[in-house]
């Protein structure tokens, strides 16, 4: 008798992948991958490690993520948590604030470093340094007072620096092409080119999975270290 591959088969797969290649990025995944692997992913948070917070209360593992909410990790932490179609890591002392009532309107990224990948829609982004249109897309976001690196992992999106929207650009990406540091400073170059830092392709694929998808470049043979 045959039998259909569901979605849920094909994560299994896709993760398992993951797991037998060593494959596992920086921030401790594994265990999200386990879970997946058995069946045990959720909706909200479906990882976490040390101090997590949602509105400045202990995060519980299932916890449910809303809009209007505000999720931050404390040092040597980190949360891997789905909202809707989008999925998200937040690294150590990261602050990321969820905007509007019951439906996502924008999302701050207060500080800290944030990996995401989001479904169809379009989004704002909003960091220190600059406004980021994005639809369907993937990024890397380190957030500071006077900068925020981006790099879009694959997609779409629109930047706006803070500091002169003239200088507004749409950029299109595959795998990583065009990291950035955007500048709160006028003048000069407030987009500068910017090396990959610190997410991994591995990190990309396991949040694509909580959501039941793959990145595009799943399958793909680079060159490179992710």
């Amino acid at each position: 008798m045959s039998k259909n591959r569901g979605p849920n088969q094909s994560r299994r797969k896709a993760l398992a992948n993951i797991a037998a290649g060593g494959m596992l990025g920086a921030g401790g995944v594994l265990g999200t991958i386990q879970a997946a692997l058995a069946d045990e992913v959720k909706k909200g948070i479906t990882h976490m490690k040390g101090r997590v917070t949602v509105d400045g209360k202990p995060a519980a593992l299932g916890q449910l993520i809303r809009a209007g909410q505000t999720v931050a990790t404390g040092p040597d932490s980190e949360v891997v948590f789905v909202l809707g179609p989008d999925a998200f890591m937040l690294r150590e002392k990261s602050e990321l604030a969820i905007e509007g009532k019951i439906v996502v309107s924008a999302l701050r990224f207060i500080t800290g470093k944030v990996l995401s990948v989001f479904g169809k829609g379009a989004k704002q982004l909003r960091t220190p340094t600059a406004t980021i249109g994005i639809r369907g897309t993937a990024c890397y976001i380190e957030a500071e007072a006077g900068s925020t690196y981006f790099c879009l992992c694959y997609g779409e999106a629109e930047l706006i620096p803070s500091a002169d929207p003239t200088a507004r650009e749409i950029i299109r990406t595959q795998h990583h092409e065009r990291p950035l540091a955007i500048s709160n400073k006028s003048g000069g170059a407030m987009m500068a080119k910017a090396p990959v830092i610190n997410h991994t392709d591995a990190e990309l694929i396991m949040l694509e999975s909580l959501v039941g998808r793959k990145p595009p470049f799943y399958g793909k043979s680079y060159t490179g270290y992710y």
